[in-house]
């Protein structure tokens, strides 16, 4: 059974940081595409940041130069570094695994944890 649990989130003043932290379980975890995704209230659930499974890493503009994506495969882990933390990323914070084979796409998903910034 695939499991990706998210931990790291939490309050924290604008301009503080947090890393968020996804263990996965279940799946072979260094073949896997991870991501973080987002959603605030009232808004879609939007693409933060990926990594593939070759190291090679995608950020959202938004947050380029602020937030760093990276996986350690030994502890099937993949973190989201943030800094210099603004009130507009406050949201649920989603971990995602994608990988897409002979028998098409598969994603799984985490429960979120919740990220919010204070002004």
């Amino acid at each position: 059974q695939v499991q990706l649990v998210e931990s790291g989130g939490g309050l924290v003043q604008a301009g503080g940081s947090l890393r968020l932290s996804c263990v996965a379980s279940g799946i072979i975890f260094s073949i896997y595409n991870m991501g973080w995704y987002r959603q605030a209230p009232g808004k879609e659930r939007e693409l933060v940041a990926t990594i593939t499974s070759g190291g090679n890493t995608n950020i959202l503009d938004s947050v380029k130069g602020r937030f760093t994506i990276f996986r350690d495969n030994a502890k099937d882990t993949v973190y989201l570094q943030m800094n210099s933390l603004k009130p507009e990323d406050t949201a649920v914070y989603y971990c995602n695994a994608h990988q897409t084979s002979w028998s098409g796409p598969f994603d799984a998903w985490g429960q979120g944890t919740q990220v919010t910034v204070s002004s």
